[in-house]
């Protein structure tokens, strides 16, 4: 991660227990505090481990990550998820999966239980007879009773599931994917050992106001490393110029909201937007 701060602390060949100068260093980079400090640690954890106190750290077991084969697992999803469209109701979903789409997620707002009950089971059913995989937001218990394919949580909703929550979902055989918007977010998510994890924002989006700033190209790319046991969506003001430069970074989906909704052809822009991924990956491939 080329940085002229970052470059000049590492010209310091810091002491390995120097961990206080990492984190000011990470801090003057623009990290929030709590991601500047995972990486302060794993930073000193690499130092002591091989003796490097320069490169950028990305080996999971420096930040704590449990290695795999794991027993609490979540079910397997595709590595390559492609186009990922996330969809405000049932009609939507369906639009989008018989467009082509080969990952919806349901992102239904509502506080009545038996609207949300009725828009999963109408979103489940929208997908029958296409190959999409449909995700519910939020909506667990729901999502179990209609017999979705997964559940998608934000950090938020992660921390209000109990352990036993956790389990019924992946008792139920529901994958599970996981919002994350930094270091300190990554870390939560992984441990529960989700089905993927997600990675935003990747580029300026008024669609929701976040805590972090626009992560950028050479971030994700840094969180690819570290997260490369995982499938990875980037999300986040992602359009068809963008694509390229972040699926290099090493992701295998792009999830994308108004793009498609806010499309004066949604079918065209999903056939545009699946085709670009489809050919990236097509030929990273090659050899």
């Amino acid at each position: 991660m080329p940085h002229d701060i970052l470059n000049r602390y590492a010209a310091m060949a810091l002491p390995a227990t120097d961990e206080a100068v990492r984190l000011s260093a990470c801090l003057q980079l623009g990290f929030i505090p709590a991601d500047a400090a995972c990486i302060a640690q794993a930073w000193h954890a690499q130092a002591v481990r091989t003796g490097n106190t320069t490169d950028w750290p990305d080996y999971p077991q420096d930040f704590g990550l449990r290695p795999w084969p794991r027993r609490d697992a979540f079910p397997a999803c595709p590595r390559q998820l492609g186009l990922y469209a996330v969809l405000p109701d049932a009609a939507w979903v369906g639009r989008m999966a018989r467009a082509g789409v080969p990952t919806v997620q349901l992102r239904f707002k509502s506080e009545d239980a038996q609207a949300i009950a009725r828009e999963v089971a109408a979103a489940v059913s929208a997908v029958q007879g296409t190959p999409a995989l449909l995700f519910i937001n939020d909506h667990w218990q729901a999502a179990i009773h209609a017999g979705a394919y997964g559940v998608h949580l934000g950090q938020e909703d992660l921390d209000l599931l109990q352990p036993a929550d956790l389990d019924a979902i992946r008792n139920a055989g529901l994958r599970l994917g996981v919002s994350t918007h930094g270091y300190a977010e990554m870390l939560r998510a992984d441990r529960v050992s989700p089905s993927y994890i997600a990675l935003g924002a990747v580029f300026p989006t008024t669609l929701k106001r976040m805590a972090t700033a626009p992560q950028g190209t050479a971030r994700l790319a840094a969180y690819a490393r570290l997260l490369r046991d995982y499938p990875l969506v980037a999300i986040g003001g992602i359009d068809t110029e963008r694509m390229p430069q972040v699926l290099a970074s090493g992701v295998g989906s792009i999830g994308v909201v108004r793009a498609l909704t806010g499309a004066a052809d949604p079918e065209q822009a999903a056939a545009a937007l699946g085709q670009t991924i489809q050919n990236f990956l097509a030929a990273a491939q090659k050899p």
